[in-house]
């Protein structure tokens, strides 16, 4: 008996979505096929009707969580007023929540200290998705590329080094100390 109409670009989905939450709370290099495929609820064997390589998969999972990235960011300047937009995702970015809630959140802390070490077609994805993410914050900001970039670098950094410590408190004021640098680096503190 045949699929339905559009089964195998729901399994693939699946796929991407499970392969999206995998790296974005363990990277890249310590996920398997098959833990991805687990998560699917599917078995390995399926993986190559879908995709040619893990590398590809590892593509398709960066702009799939950098759309969702920007939905959930999107959703919560969609909650202010228009001078309050950026406010409201440099809020939820650096909040407590996004910070624990690695397998959901923005994909660009949990992989950027692999893509060196990625291949040209992983890295090429990422840079065009980064530069998405920077286009996003800048219209969202009313500001340059240039003043986006450093705000995008500056919550990555503060996120990263906010999930690294062992200390709740400190990464507690690491959060808050990002959230008031970055409103003040685009004018809205």
């Amino acid at each position: 008996m045949p699929y339905p109409k559009g089964h195998k670009i729901k399994v693939r989905s699946k796929i991407i979505e499970s392969a999206a939450q995998a790296f974005r709370a363990n990277g890249i290099r310590d996920i398997s096929v098959p833990y991805i495929m687990k998560g699917a609820g599917l078995t390995h064997g399926g993986f190559y009707a879908h995709f040619d390589n893990k590398e590809q998969l590892v593509a398709e999972a960066c702009r799939y969580a950098i759309s969702d990235t920007i939905s959930l960011l999107q959703g919560a300047a969609d909650q202010v007023e228009q001078g309050a937009k950026i406010n409201a995702v440099i809020d939820y970015y650096l909040s407590a929540y996004h910070r624990d809630q690695t397998e959901m959140d923005c994909i660009l802390p949990a992989l950027s200290g692999e893509m060196s070490r990625s291949s040209e077609e992983v890295r090429q994805v990422f840079t065009a998705e980064l530069k998405r993410m920077i286009d996003f914050l800048a219209d969202v900001a009313g500001v340059d590329s240039d003043a986006s970039s450093v705000l995008l670098s500056s919550m990555v950094g503060s996120l990263v080094l906010a999930r690294s410590v062992s200390d709740s408190e400190l990464s507690d004021r690491l959060l808050a100390t990002a959230k008031t640098n970055a409103k003040q680096l685009v004018g809205m503190a």
